[in-house]
């Protein structure tokens, strides 16, 4: 396996890489794609580490159990 890391990769590479790691970004889809080729622009730029940009959208992932707590309905038992 070929190295990834910006040091050992020109940007052409990079398009590739990030090309080939989503799949058809050309066909129909939902319109995520400029969102996801967007996100990983950094590195094919040579900014960020592929680890980095995959690292810091983690960080940003919400679970369900950080969002708003849910209200009771008030057809809970004892009542």
């Amino acid at each position: 396996m070929r190295s990834i890391l910006i040091a050992d990769t020109t940007r052409e590479e990079r398009e590739r890489i990030v090309a080939e790691s989503i799949g058809n970004i050309d066909g129909a889809c939902d319109g995520c794609s400029p969102g996801i080729i967007e996100m990983y622009q950094e590195y094919i730029d040579g900014v960020k580490e592929l680890r980095e940009v995959n690292m810091e959208f983690r960080a940003r992932y919400t679970s369900g159990m950080e969002g708003p707590t849910r209200s009771d309905c008030g057809y809970s038992e004892g009542r």
